[in-house]
């Protein structure tokens, strides 16, 4: 692996990776260099690390790498920017896009401008509701509005997968969580053997959540689109909002459709390229 490392910055609502190319570059001690790029005084600063990887079966492979070093399945923020970065980056002429992730292959839809994306959709796939999948422990099929526990406070949970393992917690008083206090605990909470993404989301109305978010490996971020998709999945399954719904967040709102016809998960929002840089990489890295 050479010593300078080509990377692009990007942030969609504020969730923030640096995504390096494997096209061009070869990479190795991967969980070092995420760790190392995700560092806020060593490093570039982000919430993790994105791989733009070659694929056998797609038109490009993602990896997503958590500032801790371990490795995620799926980042729906993420899958976006890719299908972006692609574009603007000239490694695809097209507008749509196949990323192959470890939650599976995702279909990207540019809207494109004058040669540049300024939106992109993603379809996601269909949730994954058996429990057993998730996983989530419980005697039940599927793991919806099931009471938790969290350390004298109850919360009522619904689990899903998207590729990763989600749950959400519906709340009356968002502004108000202790989100540092309750978001390890849901991460890590024994029903969850995998530990979790935990989502806790107070209803606005029928077609409007408000979301803060507590990523597995990572800590709050200021915006999760495989989060918003678990919310309205979850207030789907529970009667709590329709199957067309915006998700405001931090870092900004995204549209989510979960859609009857096919059953398929659809996510809009845009996603911005803060900046490329050269990364130059010390010695515990390359050794």
């Amino acid at each position: 692996m050479n010593r300078e490392i080509r990377f692009t910055k990007m942030q969609a609502f504020g969730n923030d990776y640096v995504y390096i190319d494997t096209l061009t570059q070869e990479l190795s001690n991967l969980s070092e260099l995420a760790k190392f790029v995700s560092s806020r005084h060593f490093g570039i600063c982000s919430d993790g690390m994105i791989l733009v990887c070659p694929s056998e079966t797609a038109d490009f492979r993602m990896r997503v790498f958590n500032p801790d070093g371990t490795e995620a399945e799926m980042c729906g923020n993420a899958v976006r920017s890719v299908g972006k970065l692609v574009y603007e980056k000239g490694f695809t002429k097209k507008s749509e896009v196949s990323i192959e992730t470890l939650g599976g292959i995702k279909k990207i839809y540019l809207d494109i401008k004058d040669g540049h994306v300024f939106n992109i959709t993603a379809n996601i796939g269909q949730p994954i509701l058996e429990a057993s999948k998730v996983p989530a422990v419980t005697r039940s099929e599927r793991f919806i509005d099931k009471t938790i526990i969290l350390d004298g406070r109850k919360f009522s949970t619904t689990a899903i997968s998207l590729g990763n393992p989600h749950c959400v917690s519906f709340v009356d008083d968002l502004d108000e969580l202790d989100l540092e206090k309750y978001g390890p605990l849901m991460e890590n909470n024994e029903l969850f053997p995998q530990r979790i993404n935990a989502e806790f989301c107070e209803v606005t109305d029928r077609q409007n959540l408000k979301l803060r978010t507590w990523e597995r490996g990572t800590g709050e971020t200021l915006a999760c689109a495989t989060g918003c998709s678990t919310c309205v999945v979850g207030g789907v399954l529970t009667d709590r909002c329709d199957r067309r719904v915006f998700v405001k967040q931090i870092g900004g709102t995204t549209l989510i459709e979960w859609r009857e016809d096919d059953g398929c998960i659809y996510m809009t929002a845009p996603s911005e390229i803060v900046f490329d840089g050269t990364l130059y990489l010390p010695d515990h890295i390359l050794n």
